[in-house]
């Protein structure tokens, strides 16, 4: 293992574990409708963080400007779910360390 890989590896462990003791959540909202209105994700409202690079401090502006509730780092070559979250940012992120694209869901 080079030690990118290990140091790219230890951030999102922690980015993992930070989010897992996190306590505060939005009202999921009722089933079947759209996620609660302070949950919803706009990405238009951070499009500016393309090109950035993907570190503790972008992703917490990142959260706070989308309006999400939540905030899903993907790392290149990540499996991830494909279940849509309307209360979830998901931010992108290149080979290079740097935010490659933002999205809801």
């Amino acid at each position: 293992m080079s030690a990118r890989t290990v140091v790219v590896s230890a951030f999102f462990l922690a980015s993992g574990l930070l989010a897992a003791c996190s306590s505060v959540q939005p009202d999921p909202g009722v089933p079947g409708r759209a996620g609660a209105a302070a949950g919803a994700c706009n990405a238009d409202a951070v499009a500016w963080a393309v090109g950035q690079p993907a570190n503790e401090e972008v992703f917490a502006r990142v959260w706070r400007e989308s309006g999400a509730g939540l905030i899903r780092p993907i790392a290149p070559g990540q499996a991830v779910t494909r279940d849509l979250r309307p209360d979830r940012v998901n931010v992108h992120i290149g080979a290079d360390n740097k935010i490659t694209a933002v999205s809801c869901g």
